[in-house]
């Protein structure tokens, strides 16, 4: 089963457009794990496990593994999340986009190395820098399109010819790069009414929304915005709110019940 089948088949199986962010912090991890000697891991793996029946997907951002130098403890995450979780697709959020071999190395690298069923992907530098991730007709690339970030409009907001450059990024997506279906944008939550003008340009395509929870995205605007013809189309990503609704013990439960809050929440606007 290919990332579009098993994401489609997640949602309606799930009835939840949650996606999980793996961000992991340890400053962040409750008590118990200060002397852990795999603390990311286990963290990580027991919010998975409390949260997956309310999960479309899980998003791990590579760099909060990387730069602790828990590369391994990613790889054994995520296929954690394969083996305990079948049919739970892995979104690996490491931004890419290079030229050349260097391209062809991290598609390697997300693909192969890890294993994630989708990567995120920077359109910046052209087809090209992602051309050797679309080639992998099996596996998802999310393009960023209109970011969450309060920056995001300085260059994704410039005009040109007419029309703001986000706009050109989603058709350039939508019509020429998504010859084997497998592509997905990234629209934040955080702007809504550009959420909405995506939508309109590139039909039922999947979207990943980051923003909401800790950076204030409106769940409402986001389902009212950005749902696809279908009542699905959405990954609906939060990070922090839902790894650190507790810093006690009951960490695990806590995500649990913040992550089904927010399928909830999704629910009643669809």
């Amino acid at each position: 089963m290919d990332f579009m089948q098993a994401l489609r088949q997640r949602w309606s199986e799930s009835d939840s457009l949650v996606c999980v962010g793996l961000d992991p912090e340890p400053a962040k991890f409750p008590p118990k794990f200060t002397d852990e000697p795999d603390a990311i891991f286990a963290f990580c793996r027991d919010v998975v496990d409390a949260t997956a029946e309310f999960a479309c997907a899980f998003k791990p951002q590579i760099a909060h593994f990387a730069a602790r130098g828990a590369e391994d403890a990613l790889g054994r995450l995520i296929a954690h999340v394969h083996a305990a979780h079948p049919g739970i697709p892995v979104i690996l959020d490491a931004k890419r986009g290079d030229i050349g071999s260097t391209a062809q190395h991290y598609a390697a690298e997300a693909f192969d190395r890890f294993q994630a069923d989708a990567v995120t992907a920077n359109p910046y530098l052209g087809r090209d820098s992602v051309q050797p991730f679309l080639d992998r007709a099996d596996r998802g690339v999310v393009i960023l399109c209109h970011t969450s970030n309060p920056g995001a409009g300085h260059f994704q907001d410039l005009d040109v010819g007419g029309r703001p450059l986000y706009q050109h990024v989603a058709e350039r997506v939508a019509r020429d790069w998504n010859g084997h279906g497998n592509c997905a944008l990234v629209v934040g939550a955080t702007w809504p009414a550009q959420l909405r003008e995506v939508r309109a340009i590139v039909g039922d395509m999947p979207l990943l929304i980051p923003g909401v929870g800790a950076q204030g995205g409106d769940v409402e605007a986001v389902v009212r915005n950005g749902l696809a013809a279908d009542g699905a189309g959405l990954l609906v990503s939060s990070s922090r709110a839902i790894l650190y609704a507790s810093g006690g013990d009951d960490y695990d439960e806590a995500a649990a019940l913040a992550a089904k809050a927010l399928r909830d929440g999704i629910n009643r606007h669809r």
